[in-house]
């Protein structure tokens, strides 16, 4: 058996650049993974099947609120990464996949991609099949925007339509506080309300430079989610926990991806659990406090 962890991830700003050819977006983001995490358990069969259970685990256990239906079928990004590296290596067997979920959906916090990564890469290990990475990312990149980034498991500034990364080094360890309304977004209904603004060209750059000379005054001045305002006009909910945060003690909180979860970053640990309390207690089960990952993290 083959056993992953999928991270989340934070988009600590995010441009919406222009609209392309595609139907797709040009973006440019600071994404980073934190220790918040999918467990995936892999198992090769004898038949072509691919059978995907799904059980939630961590805060996602207690809150039922937030333990939104995962689809089973072909629609899952799991099976698809699956059966798409079976069909480009012709591999004839399936596999039985355990998904522990512990990452809401439908929050903009990259799950449903992190799973399709991690199961690119179990289902090589389980299958044998003994791929280079960018062999493996060219199938990510079909499967969906973020799922390459995923693969790499560290912070990059994402271009394109999220596929073209450049790795960041230097950044120190950080801590979040995520925060989660009951309700999802469509990420699709999300960017249909946004305004494409070429003048955040450039930010995530500088804002990686400012968090890699711990100027955590200027980082926080830096980070922008142009996605926020129509995420806002689709979820009151997702005014509502900005708020919440700042009442809670963030110092800039801000939606991540196309929502609808917020998020903050903190100084310190301590402080990261102290918002993240504050914020439970004032009635936002969804509350995380999280680890940065601030280098490449093993595949495991």
């Amino acid at each position: 058996m083959v056993t992953l962890q999928a991270p989340a991830k934070l988009n600590l700003s995010l441009a919406v650049l222009a609209r392309r050819p595609d139907g797709y977006h040009e973006i440019e983001s600071l994404m980073v993974p934190v220790t918040l995490h999918d467990t995936l358990m892999i198992r090769p069969r004898a038949d072509s099947g691919v059978l995907v259970s799904v059980r939630f685990g961590g805060r996602l256990a207690q809150a039922a609120a937030l333990a939104r239906d995962v689809p089973m079928d072909d629609s899952n990004l799991v099976v698809r990464a699956a059966r798409l590296l079976a069909g480009e290596a012709g591999e004839a067997r399936g596999l039985e996949i355990d998904l522990v979920k512990e990452i809401p959906s439908g929050a903009g916090l990259g799950g449903g991609s992190s799973d399709a990564a991690a199961a690119l890469v179990g289902a090589a290990r389980a299958w044998g099949i003994d791929w280079p990475r960018p062999r493996l990312a060219d199938l990510a990149a079909r499967l969906g925007s973020d799922v390459p980034f995923f693969l790499e498991r560290g912070p990059a500034i994402a271009s394109g339509r999220g596929e073209v990364l450049e790795p960041v080094t230097g950044l120190p360890p950080l801590f979040a506080v995520i925060g989660c309304p009951a309700a999802g977004l469509s990420t699709a209904a999300v960017y249909r309300g946004c305004r494409p603004d070429a003048a955040g060209r450039g930010q995530a750059a500088r804002l990686a430079a400012a968090l890699a000379t711990g100027d955590l005054s200027a980082a926080f001045a830096l980070q922008h989610n142009a996605l926020e305002p129509p995420a806002r006009a689709l979820s009151s909910d997702v005014g509502r926990l900005l708020e919440a945060l700042g009442e809670a003690g963030a110092v800039r909180p801000l939606l991540t991806g196309s929502g609808s979860a917020c998020f903050t970053l903190a100084r310190t640990e301590p402080e990261a659990r102290g918002i993240a309390a504050r914020l439970e207690a004032a009635g936002w089960p969804g509350a995380f406090a999280v680890g940065v990952i601030s280098a490449p993290a093993a595949v495991c």
